[in-house]
């Protein structure tokens, strides 16, 4: 990918409950999109473009979990391993945490309350943009999930948005949900490579 200063590439929660076997809510095969990202870090970072991580950091109690009456099995606690960035991962940049108070943070860039549906920012657009940031790039998880949600609010915020398919893995719950993702993704301007 074509990096410079004014793009950022975003790397979306690529944290142990997702990206390793043992993990509370494990994307097949994801461990192996790990050195695609960490190429895409190494690309980013050598063009003096910014990186940042998203991670999901719920409470242990939340609306968002099926315990709460929510649709997912418990992942990403905080302070737990799952919530953990994968060890084989490069870390390089800033974290925006999603999800901090029970909501649904499926996008980088906002979270949602499952019970009020009341939105709130996460920061994410505020900090690219007060470092220039003009374009993104979005690799991580799940491509059929955050990556999506994140690559959709990208777009409608204004960036010029691409998504990494070969370093994005999908939880493809429903058999086409990853295509059906990415063809929605580049119906609303997300540029697919």
């Amino acid at each position: 990918m074509p990096y410079d200063a004014g793009t950022a590439l975003v790397v979306v929660d690529v944290q142990n409950d997702f990206a390793d076997p043992a993990g509370g809510l494990y994307v097949t095969g994801a461990e192996l999109i790990v050195p695609v990202v960490n190429a895409e870090v190494a690309a980013a970072r050598a063009a003096g473009a910014q990186v940042v991580y998203t991670t999901d950091w719920h409470p242990a109690a939340t609306p968002h979990f099926l315990t709460g009456g929510g649709p997912w099995p418990a992942h990403c606690v905080k302070g737990t391993w799952g919530a953990e960035l994968h060890s084989d991962l490069v870390v390089d940049g800033d974290i925006v945490r999603k999800g901090t108070g029970g909501e649904d943070g499926y996008s980088g860039f906002g979270v949602r309350d499952p019970l009020t549906g009341d939105e709130r920012t996460t920061g994410l657009a505020a900090l690219l943009r007060a470092r220039g940031v003009s374009a993104i790039v979005v690799v991580g998880l799940a491509g059929d999930v955050c990556v999506q949600a994140t690559a959709l609010d990208a777009v409608r915020l204004g960036f010029a948005t691409r998504v990494v398919r070969a370093a994005t893995a999908s939880v493809n719950l429903t058999e086409g949900d990853e295509d059906r993702a990415f063809a929605a993704m580049a119906a609303a301007g997300v540029e697919v490579v």
